[in-house]
């Protein structure tokens, strides 16, 4: 997302332009970050409630969920499939838990996911979650995938915004502990204090491995830090039709004894890789925010910055 000097920029833009004018091959299918469910009718807390009883019957269970501002809802869920493919690749903690939302814009409600294939992909995962995707398809429905003009997967595995950003395998290492178990309670306690802002959704322990995940809210704990903000974030970039609310709540993974997050320039390009660099609803927008994310986490995580 944003360039770690202003020249870069433009070299940037020109790179990203190459890249998407390169060909593709005809039987590789695009990739895109959410899938849209059919229209759902009725009052909100009513279809939210319909959601959660279709993915519990369909075996998926919810760990948690919360409205990051008005108007939006996210449930969150695993299943055993879930957790079993985390556990086969290095840092597939961040791959455990599916994200589902329900929006209601201009009266209307939307249901939707993050598209499983896609975040199997960019996140490297060990599987390709086609039963988790046939799960959800089965629980919600498929309407359009939509978020982006799509992404193969070879070029998702390799996938980052442009010159000079993180890739998945780069991610922030926000604290190192004594162990495991000194982690996993350093990042609990601030999580439930609501450490700088940033308070627990759920968490998600991979089977097998030293490693759990936690989905947290962000709330800025001043105006001078909006920067971190849940709200002032997806206001700023999820302003298209169809909205791309699943990309919450943001991750920490503990793994070992080491506290990581995906950098924001990553992570937040995932869900939106066609938003434009400069201009109105542009990443430029929110130019702070990959470092005052870092920098809350690292709090939260018990790190020094």
């Amino acid at each position: 997302m944003m360039l770690r000097a202003v020249s870069r920029t433009v070299l940037g833009g020109a790179l990203l332009g190459l890249l998407w004018s390169l060909p593709v091959v005809a039987d590789e299918p695009l990739l895109k970050p959410f899938v849209l469910a059919p229209s759902a009718a009725g009052p909100v807390d009513q279809v939210v409630t319909t959601v959660k009883s279709a993915l519990q019957a369909q075996g998926f269970e919810e760990v948690g969920g919360y409205s990051p501002y008005a108007g939006a809802t996210v449930i969150v869920v695993t299943s055993p499939e879930l957790k079993s493919a985390a556990a086969k690749s290095d840092l597939g903690g961040f791959g455990a838990a599916q994200r589902v939302a329900v929006t209601v814009l201009n009266g209307k409600v939307q249901v939707s996911y993050a598209n499983p294939l896609y975040v199997a992909n960019a996140y490297r995962m060990g599987e390709d979650l086609k039963n988790v995707a046939s799960r959800l398809e089965a629980a919600l429905g498929r309407g359009q995938e939509f978020g982006a003009k799509g992404l193969t997967a070879k070029q998702l595995r390799k996938y980052h915004y442009t010159f000079g950003m993180e890739y998945f395998d780069e991610p922030s290492l926000l604290a190192e502990h004594a162990s495991f178990q000194d982690a996993i309670k350093a990042v609990e306690a601030n999580l439930a204090a609501g450490k700088h802002g940033v308070s627990k959704v759920y968490r998600v322990d991979v089977p097998g491995k030293q490693e759990a995940v936690f989905g947290v809210a962000m709330k800025a704990p001043g105006d001078g830090e909006k920067q971190m903000d849940d709200r002032y974030i997806m206001s700023e970039i999820d302003f298209a039709d169809v909205r791309s609310t699943a990309h919450l709540p943001y991750e920490v993974l503990v793994s070992g004894n080491k506290v990581y997050a995906l950098y924001a320039r990553f992570r937040i390009a995932t869900s939106f890789p066609d938003l434009a660099m400069m201009g109105s609803h542009s990443f430029m927008n929110i130019m702070g925010s990959p470092e005052a994310i870092r920098k809350a986490l690292v709090k939260v995580a018990g790190g020094k910055d």
